[in-house]
């Protein structure tokens, strides 16, 4: 019995996205965060993050950091932090565990568990349930969305940042490692809003240029009201199309909401787009779904 069914393909193709429960079993899951446990317990929380303002120039110096930190990524393993979480002596003003916003972008690469969990049977019998012939990995994040404070994610599509030609070559999956609700920040989607295109793209500047990433376009006015709520169990995984609307509210409520999320693309036939952020490097080439 295949995990995917007919009914799931053509709820993806028609909507963009598809909730699938039972990818991972609740053991599973918790040997995922207890592993990001011991990951975060060995963290160097990097300078850019710890310095303190005096001057617009220091000010620029901390945003260059930033982007640095962020551009160069798609092959580490690196922090990122909520806003508000370390004081004007760089110290955390939060348990350092729970100051953590996400960690990028290369834990399918690295990571043992993470990479048998994105290279598993079932997420291979996804792939080629959607028809993929050779898919890759382009990146793979672990999401907090810390109790509290866990920040909003506003309305988006995946291929502003990952761009293909033709478009369609992305999909997200989206693996709740906790119950995903209503209350604690589940993602929301806008149906069959993966058939409009896209407005907006995130690019990287000239060399030597500063900042290092723009964007060109805007993102649309949505409807509010048209949007529907995606909840998922721990365990489950959500589909999602490269072009698909989707936002996240913030987490006000008193549980985390940890999902371990990896990107693929049909590389066959598909150009990745230079002026995307994420390059893959000569130490970190996409790596192919299936096996070779």
């Amino acid at each position: 019995m295949d995990f995917m069914t007919d009914l799931d393909v053509q709820k993806y193709l028609e909507d963009g996205y598809v909730v699938l429960d039972g990818l991972l079993t609740s053991q599973e899951c918790d040997e995922l965060r207890q592993r990001m446990v011991e990951i975060m317990d060995r963290m160097d929380v990097p300078e850019h993050c710890r310095t303190t303002f005096s001057t617009y120039h220091d000010e620029q110096l901390k945003t260059q950091g930033n982007a640095d930190y962020f551009i160069t990524s798609g092959d580490k393993i690196r922090f990122f932090f909520e806003k508000g979480v370390f004081d004007d002596k760089g110290e955390f003003i939060v348990p350092k565990h729970r100051s953590v916003n996400k960690v990028g972008h290369a834990l399918h690469a690295y990571e043992q568990l993470f990479k048998n969990v994105t290279h598993s049977p079932k997420v291979q019998g996804i792939a080629k349930k959607l028809g993929l012939c050779s898919p890759v990995i382009l990146q793979s994040m672990y999401i907090f969305k810390q109790p509290g404070i866990g920040g909003e994610v506003t309305p988006h599509q995946d291929a502003t940042f990952l761009y293909t030609e033709p478009l369609g070559r992305v999909m997200g999956v989206w693996i709740a490692l906790e119950d995903a609700t209503l209350n604690n920040g589940c993602l929301w989607f806008i149906p069959g809003s993966q058939k409009i295109g896209i407005s907006r793209r995130m690019v990287r500047t000239p060399e030597g240029t500063f900042p290092l990433t723009d964007f060109i376009g805007k993102e649309q006015e949505y409807d509010e009201e048209k949007f529907v709520a995606a909840p998922v169990k721990k365990g489950g995984v959500v589909l999602i199309h490269g072009e698909v609307v989707h936002r996240s509210a913030e987490n006000t409520s008193e549980d985390s909401r940890h999902v371990y999320t990896f990107h693929i693309m049909e590389a066959q036939d598909t150009r990745w787009s230079p002026d995307n952020w994420l390059q893959p490097t000569e130490e970190l080439p996409f790596p192919p779904l299936y096996p070779k």
